[in-house]
């Protein structure tokens, strides 16, 4: 059976971009997210990555988009993952994250800021 061309929901690039940043959520964000409301240290040290993610992003000179999270947070694993770094499996230790762990909790940090704008 066809299914009409004007029946079929197709996502949009908002609906991927969520999509996108909610799985980021998921896998990285909420943990490390609460870790850093307990640790000032790593709190201080999200807040600096989020401030590299934002000027990267040209962030003071335009709003920042969902999309424009999500294509990032996408970019820098698939750098990494291409340079051999494998994600994380169980839980992760935010005494002392790897880099990439700290920027893309910057980038979920930064997603949490849109949703409550």
């Amino acid at each position: 059976m066809r299914v009409p061309f004007t029946r079929v929901v197709s996502r949009t690039a908002v609906d991927s971009a969520r999509f996108t940043l909610a799985a980021l959520t998921v896998s990285v964000g909420s943990a490390g997210l609460a870790a850093a409301a307990a640790r000032p240290e790593l709190l201080a040290l999200v807040d600096q990555h989020a401030a590299a993610v934002r000027d990267s992003l040209d962030g003071d000179s335009q709003p920042l988009t969902a999309a424009a999270l999500a294509g990032y947070a996408e970019g820098v694993r698939a750098a990494a993952l291409e340079h051999g770094w494998a994600p994380p499996e169980g839980s992760v230790d935010w005494s002392q994250p790897e880099w990439l762990l700290t920027r893309l909790l910057a980038v979920c940090a930064l997603a949490r800021s849109l949703d409550r704008a």
